[in-house]
């Protein structure tokens, strides 16, 4: 064995209750994130492949350092080094280290672990001592003092997902101004609109957008309001929640450290027994994100729909186009930003469904399936960031209309003749849409020559303002006179 961390095959001894391993001399990690790696091969990523995860892990480390050093049972050299060594993790050093899959089992003892032993090498680095030197500052004892892998975990990955969505709702703020935008662009632009795949009542263009970015602005108030639910916390509930091996004062303290450290509000669970074997909020927080993704697929598809064509499909709008189509037909463009959305939010609601089969499964008094909880949640938050920015940035904010085809769909769309029932009524309006379909002449004209009013009322009438439900159109339909002598 060689101990030189010069040499990239050079190793040191690590023991742990199962015996003892060579562990690279260069490595942060220790023997509990060897044993890992060895049982784990099952993703092919580890965890830090979510940054928000890891810059939480280091938070709640530091904030329990803190907090340890508060109450006395950690001296100001160890929660000094320690401190810093978090530090140094929050502002981005030493992720590579994060090396353990994100599929795991033991409730994700092995992420805590991980965390644990990179803190504690980086903190003996810090302080002038060998990797390994545990009997200086040790990963369990120190580090993890007042702890257990049932209440950090959970904790570090509502700090995470608080973390990760904020960015996300910053990206759907924007995907929401630019369909807004898009909305006010085109806010003269009449358009027929349509119910169940068939022509229906005009509208404009405007408004169709502006009803995308309203249907968006729900979905971040609903998920804006989970940020407060994931702020209800178990940091010191320890391994079931009865507080076992921390000091009384402890979670207070450490609740209070984190929510300095972190920028968010967070608070102690009433019931530390209820708040670590229950992952409710997990499922809640995946029903908001689900919900979010549908009706962004649903918005997605009707980009489709209305850009589909060039030549034989509705041809409402064009999207920008991004890449060659087919690799057969030349000058075919295809809508792909909005397909790959659409796949997103597919995703998105199959790891909802894991999210709902793993809260279900836990047992008693803790629910051993967060790792995979932890990585559908935070794989789902990451791509839903980053379809709202190529949406955004490749797809909506370049698309334009095709005025001349919207304005010659309505001028021989039937349905206007509903503006109309106000002043013939519907049996009238019925016989003449029918009549219009039939010889493919305007209602406007059918209605002039039927005497049931003058062309300056119909012009009057059929107004985009008007068409589009801005301005009023109802009133009393005339009482028509009838011949003869009523029934008896």
């Amino acid at each position: 064995m060689t101990t030189s961390s010069d040499n990239p095959t050079a190793t040191r001894t690590e023991t742990d209750s199962l015996g003892s391993v060579e562990v690279p001399a260069a490595a942060y990690w220790g023997v509990h994130t060897l044993r890992a790696l060895e049982n784990f091969p099952i993703s092919k990523r580890p965890i830090s492949v979510y940054p928000e995860l890891v810059i939480a892990l280091a938070a709640v480390k530091q904030a329990a350092a803190r907090a340890n050093h508060d109450v006395g049972v950690l001296n100001d050299r160890k929660a000094a080094f320690i401190d810093a060594a978090c530090q140094r993790i929050i502002d981005g050093e030493y992720h590579e280290q994060f090396v353990v899959g994100v599929i795991q089992g033991g409730a994700g003892t092995s992420t805590n672990m991980n965390a644990n032993e990179v803190i504690a090498n980086v903190a003996l680095e810090l302080a002038g001592y060998a990797k390994g030197r545990y009997d200086i500052l040790h990963p369990i004892d120190d580090v993890n003092r007042s702890q257990s892998t049932n209440d950090t975990y959970p904790t570090a990955l509502k700090v995470a997902m608080t973390y990760s969505l904020t960015t996300m709702l910053d990206e759907l703020e924007l995907l929401r101004r630019s369909f807004s935008a898009k909305g006010r662009e085109f806010h003269e632009i009449l358009k027929v609109g349509r119910t169940q795949l068939q022509d229906a009542v005009p509208m404009t263009l405007g408004q169709e957008f502006h009803g995308f970015a309203t249907t968006l602005g729900e979905d971040l108030e609903r998920l804006r309001e989970t940020i407060k639910l994931l702020g209800e916390v178990n940091l010191g509930a320890t391994a079931i929640g009865t507080g076992i091996t921390a000091d009384p004062g402890y979670a207070a303290r450490a609740v209070a450290h984190l929510s300095t450290i972190t920028g968010h509000q967070l608070v102690t669970a009433p019931d530390l027994i209820e708040a670590t074997s229950d992952t409710g909020v997990f499922m809640t927080f995946s029903s908001a994100l689900k919900r979010s993704a549908i009706k962004l697929s649903k918005i997605c598809n009707d980009l489709r729909l209305l850009s589909s064509g060039p030549q034989a499909g509705f041809g409402e709008i064009n999207l920008p186009p991004k890449q060659a189509g087919s690799s057969i037909m030349p000058g075919k463009v295809n809508p792909v930003i909005p397909e790959a959305v659409s796949q997103v939010a597919y995703a998105i609601a199959g790891a909802d469904l894991t999210v709902t089969m793993a809260a279900e499964s836990g047992q008693l008094q803790l629910n051993a399936f967060e790792p995979v909880i932890a990585h559908s949640l935070l794989q789902s938050i990451t791509w839903m960031r980053q379809a709202c920015w190529t949406l955004r940035v490749n797809c909506v904010d370049g698309i334009t209309a095709n005025t001349e085809r919207l304005a010659g769909m309505v001028a021989s769309s039937v349905g206007v003749i509903t503006a109309l029932i106000p002043f013939i009524g519907y049996g009238e309006a019925s016989a003449l849409a029918k009549l219009a379909l039939v010889t493919g002449r305007p209602v406007a004209d059918l209605v002039v020559e039927a005497g049931l009013m003058t062309r300056e009322a119909v012009v009057a009438q059929l107004v985009p303002e008007k068409l589009s439900g801005i301005g009023p159109i109802t009133q009393a339909i005339p009482v028509i006179e009838l011949q003869g002598e009523p029934s008896e």
